[in-house]
């Protein structure tokens, strides 16, 4: 149960049977995802234990979710099928338990959840790192790497705007397909209706930014600009935020930024696989989170 839970946490979910929903998407994207998102999962969450660390905690799943991304961006970004891969998935979940640790330490005394921050450090020394290896890298570019300087069409079609609205929620995860982003978004769903409501919402939110400032429509469609907007409006509305209609603007502004600084990280990134990963979700978030004893209509939780 405390595996699924992992995968599940990685949208805030502490549900079991929002997990199962979760390894169904992931499966759906294929079964390397599957089998690397459970794996890391599994990792992180049996280290934690072997440190001895929170028992609820980690029986919630809160030292599973950043193992189970790190693994995953193992599949993306290096050569998946290699017995090298699967070793530094192992690694650098164990690591990400570690990384928590220490970053949950740190920012306490901000009041502020490490959020998928250790999944990001860990995967961008892992994919910086990855060039040095032979057998590791893949030079060939990735589904989930956002393009440099916008070019293309910028007008969505029809299908692109509903494929974007449910890769959104996929891409969280690096699966771009419509029919991933609806399994997770009914996981969201199952455990929670504000929390599949709030993540609509960012869904729409991303997606009415990136076209409004003329993203490329093929990126749109992919959900590679959107995917951290889902994560702000959930994290800035029901789970560290009090819920309530101030709070769910708040929510909608949050993705909006998240959105914007989203293709800025990725070009930053270009040099090894251009994936902005979560940076844009965790710096967003905390940054709206020290923001909230400021204003008095919002409330942590």
């Amino acid at each position: 149960m405390e595996v699924l839970r992992g995968v599940a946490q990685v949208d805030f979910m502490p549900s079991a049977v929002c997990g199962m929903f979760f390894v169904a998407a992931l499966f759906a994207g294929g079964r390397q995802y599957d089998v690397y998102g459970l794996l890391g999962s599994a990792v992180g969450t049996g280290v934690a234990y072997g440190l001895r660390l929170a028992r609820d905690a980690v029986a919630a799943g809160l030292h599973g979710y950043n193992g189970c991304l790190v693994a995953l961006s193992c599949v993306v970004f290096l050569r998946s099928g290699h017995p090298a891969t699967v070793a530094v998935a192992v690694l650098g979940a164990a690591v990400s338990v570690v990384v928590t640790a220490g970053l949950g330490a740190v920012l306490d005394t901000w009041k502020l959840p490490p959020l998928t921050a250790p999944f990001c450090l860990v995967a961008t020394a892992t994919t910086v790192a990855a060039p040095g290896f032979r057998r590791l890298w893949r030079d060939a570019g990735t589904p989930a790497a956002l393009p440099g300087p916008a070019t293309g069409p910028t007008g969505l079609t029809w299908e692109q705007l509903w494929h974007g609205f449910f890769a959104n929620v996929g891409q969280i995860f690096f699966l771009p397909q419509w029919y991933a982003g609806l399994l997770f978004l009914a996981g969201i769903f199952v455990a929670s209706r504000l929390a599949g409501l709030l993540a609509g919402a960012g869904s729409a939110t991303g997606l009415a930014t990136a076209w409004a400032l003329g993203a490329p429509a093929e990126a749109v469609g992919q959900g590679l600009l959107g995917y951290s907007g889902v994560l702000v409006a959930m994290a800035l509305c029901g789970v560290f935020v009090a819920p309530g209609g101030w709070s769910a603007a708040y929510a909608v502004l949050g993705a909006a930024g998240a959105t914007v600084l989203t293709p800025a990280l990725a070009a930053v990134a270009v040099p090894f696989g251009g994936h902005a990963f979560t940076w844009p979700f965790v710096l967003t978030t905390m940054l709206f989170l020290v923001a909230v004893p400021a204003i008095p209509r919002l409330r942590r939780i």
